[in-house]
């Protein structure tokens, strides 16, 4: 298989340096909703080297600042599947950086720790809420405004 995550579409990719990159889910759970993945191909968190972990952390943090600049969201849901008995389906580490907004849902209580309630994903059975979820061109160019205004690199 190859992983979508080390040949990432050009369209999906929001930033990269030397050890992480950031990019757009493919399958988004919310508008926004975006991947901080090591340039590196691993697939748990113990293969990671020291600089990679802290590379990564400082990846969640910058989508995070990115998205309250461009999206202005209520709170985030920030996590990681670690291995397929947690839910990974793609075998190369990363993490979900997921905007919230007020009444995006009904029950938002629990966050994170509803997935081990065995409540199944409705985002994952119902196509048509990812694909509304997927952001437009426009508003991927206003994410990559906003990064790039955050490192300083206004264009």
């Amino acid at each position: 298989m190859d992983c979508p995550f080390c040949s990432p579409k050009r369209e999906n990719l929001l930033y990269e340096d030397k050890l992480i990159r950031i990019i757009l889910d493919g399958y988004p759970a919310n508008r926004g909703h975006v991947l901080v993945i090591p340039r590196r191909h691993v697939e748990t968190w113990e293969e990671l080297d020291e600089k990679e972990k802290t590379a990564l952390i400082r990846g969640v943090d910058l989508s995070m600042k990115t998205l309250k600049k461009a999206m202005n969201p209520d709170g985030f849901n920030v996590g990681i599947n670690l291995g397929e008995a947690a839910g990974q389906t793609v075998p190369h580490i990363h993490i979900h950086v997921i905007p919230r907004w007020k009444g995006d849902c009904n029950r938002p209580r629990g966050g994170v720790r509803k997935a081990v309630l065995d409540i199944e994903d409705e985002n994952l059975t119902m196509k048509e809420r990812w694909k509304k979820n997927r952001l437009g061109r426009e508003e991927v160019e206003s994410l990559r405004k906003a990064l790039l205004s955050l490192l300083g690199e206004d264009s």
